[in-house]
């Protein structure tokens, strides 16, 4: 047998074995959350349009098949229509892709009626683990995706729809230094608003983790081994600092931040929130203020039916619509 034969063996071997990983650990989280809707007395949630993956079937897909398109999304041929003129552009998180994080999202919107796209950045082709990179690279390859959208729809403006990372630090340093956004001239923005599900915009201490790597000069060599995007998004990081020092916002973007007080990646949650700046509007919204028996964490909540009608609302707030506080998938019309 080749060596290029044992290396591709063992190369599906591993990601069978990261798919088992995830797979399980998604299953317990989809498992714990139904027990709980149970005990509280809510009633089944209704069967879900088909092409919506859950969580368990979106990581195993997106860990055998790293570079795949979720259900919905990169259709190159799509054209804006008049009720949804902007496409959305989706931003996976940390250590995670495109088919892992959007499973649920990118059929949702499509069947709204959007034109989705849906990026795989800060990562080597055929690794499922991205968005590891340094954050400034990160958002320079979003700059050239956001581009290639615009270019190809005929459309003057995108919406971002991010989850943690792609949620906060980086379509933020996109906006701020790598051309999403123009200060003299905001109506020449590219980016008309950022809809950020548990983004990582002020650093985190990781339930402690990060406050102990940082305290203990670690997180060069943790970064080593995690990816530089793990340093960035710490409390205090350079690139923290840098976009604090020009405050949170830029002129002419609307922000939305979606987040949870059950967020055990992104602490402490109050993190999360953004400040208004001059020519900026700013939504912040605990989840449990909105649906208190909401359950949903850090990854749970990028498949969660009441987060999905809050990212549909921030998009097109004149049609907005109530929200519905089950636990089920999102019920397309209305």
């Amino acid at each position: 047998m080749s060596d290029r034969m044992v290396s591709r063996r063992r190369s599906v071997r591993r990601r069978a074995k990261w798919a088992a990983v995830c797979v399980g650990f998604a299953l317990t989280l989809a498992v714990g959350q139904q027990g709980e809707a149970s005990a509280s007395g809510n009633s089944a949630p209704p069967e879900p349009p088909r092409n919506i993956l859950s969580l368990p079937l979106a990581a195993a897909g997106g860990l055998l098949n790293p570079e795949a398109s979720p259900s919905g999304a990169n259709d190159w041929n799509c054209k804006p229509t008049r009720e949804h003129p902007r496409p959305v552009v989706l931003l996976h998180g940390t250590w995670a892709n495109a088919y892992l994080n959007w499973g649920m999202m990118a059929p949702y919107l499509k069947q709204l009626g959007y034109c989705v796209f849906a990026v795989n950045y800060g990562g080597t082709p055929g690794n499922p683990i991205k968005a590891t990179a340094h954050i400034p690279v990160s958002a320079q390859q979003i700059a050239v995706y956001v581009d290639r959208v615009l270019k190809a729809t005929g459309a003057h403006q995108v919406d971002l729809v991010g989850h943690s990372q792609g949620g906060g630090l980086t379509p933020r340093w996109y906006l701020r230094f790598d051309g999403g956004t123009n200060v003299a001239h905001p109506k020449q923005n590219k980016v008309h608003s950022l809809i950020g599900l548990a983004p990582s915009n002020h650093g985190t201490t990781a339930m402690g983790l990060g406050t102990l790597t940082t305290k203990l000069g670690l997180n060069k060599p943790v970064s080593l081994v995690l990816g530089e995007a793990y340093e960035d998004q710490m409390v205090g990081s350079q690139v923290n600092t840098t976009l604090d020092r020009g405050g949170d916002t830029q002129p002419g973007v609307s922000y939305t931040v979606i987040s949870t007080r059950f967020d055990e990646v992104v602490t402490p949650y109050t993190h999360q929130f953004l400040t208004p700046g001059p020519g900026a509007t700013v939504k912040n919204i605990l989840i449990q203020n909105v649906c208190p028996q909401d359950l949903s964490e850090h990854v749970s909540i990028a498949y969660d039916a009441n987060a999905a009608q809050l990212v549909r609302n921030a998009l097109d707030p004149a049609h907005a619509q109530p929200v519905s506080c089950g636990l089920s998938l999102p019920v397309l019309g209305g």
